[in-house]
């Protein structure tokens, strides 16, 4: 299977997670896109979806989607995502389309988390792909010196701004080796609004598409 027969693969394996009547936690990103796609086939069955970005809100409501704002939903009984790069402990690097921010709040508020993702986003450990970090523009600078105290080679996404208004820096060089140390001290530094490590609140169902089909890991 090519990677994109993969995320299709998966993206209709997580429609079978989606319970009957209830509001859909979608995430941002190229598989989300295909998860979109299918479950514009059962929005009868369901009563809405929560957005993770102004792009997802956009191609939810495009399938003719009811698109809710997160406040006005007491229980998200699933949350479907994919990932940049995801470990066999389902801890896991976001943000490379950059909704990071709204992509933790709406996993933080959801009962369960589906990670789906093609094989080539496994690792042993995070770090290869860049991680990012939205920032508020004024702290720009201090944290990025605060980050290379920590041995990371933070770099400015260039010409982008997230859907709250801020910057994104993304750290090359780091080798993870503990994500949930990780996060939690890179949310102790002033101006970091969201870091793009899912560790503390890890995925609880990978879907990992394959040449022989999907895989599902629990963790």
């Amino acid at each position: 299977m090519i990677q994109d027969e993969q995320k299709r693969a998966v993206a209709i394996a997580a429609i079978e997670h989606v319970p009957v009547g209830c509001i859909v936690g979608v995430g941002t990103g190229s598989t989300a896109n295909y998860f979109i796609d299918e479950l514009a086939k059962i929005k009868h069955k369901i009563d809405g979806a929560v957005a993770s970005s102004d792009a997802t809100a956009k191609r939810l409501e495009s399938h003719g989607i009811e698109v809710i704002d997160l406040n006005n939903v007491d229980d998200l009984p699933v949350y479907i995502d994919g990932a940049d790069e995801i470990t066999e402990h389902l801890h896991m690097t976001k943000g490379g389309g950059g909704a990071l921010t709204r992509e933790k709040i709406v996993a933080a508020v959801a009962r369960k988390f589906i990670c789906i993702t093609d094989q080539t986003k496994l690792v042993n450990i995070l770090g290869n792909f860049p991680l990012p970090i939205e920032v508020i523009p004024m702290a720009r600078s201090y944290v990025a010196r605060e980050i290379t105290l920590l041995g990371g080679q933070p770099a400015l996404r260039q010409g982008f701004i997230t859907d709250n208004g801020n910057v994104i820096l993304d750290v090359h060089g780091l080798q993870i080796l503990n994500p949930v140390e990780l996060e939690t001290t890179l949310n102790q530094i002033t101006g970091i609004v969201t870091n793009g490590l899912f560790a503390r609140r890890a995925a609880d169902v990978l879907l990992l598409g394959g040449d022989l089909g999907v895989k599902t890991i629990t963790h």
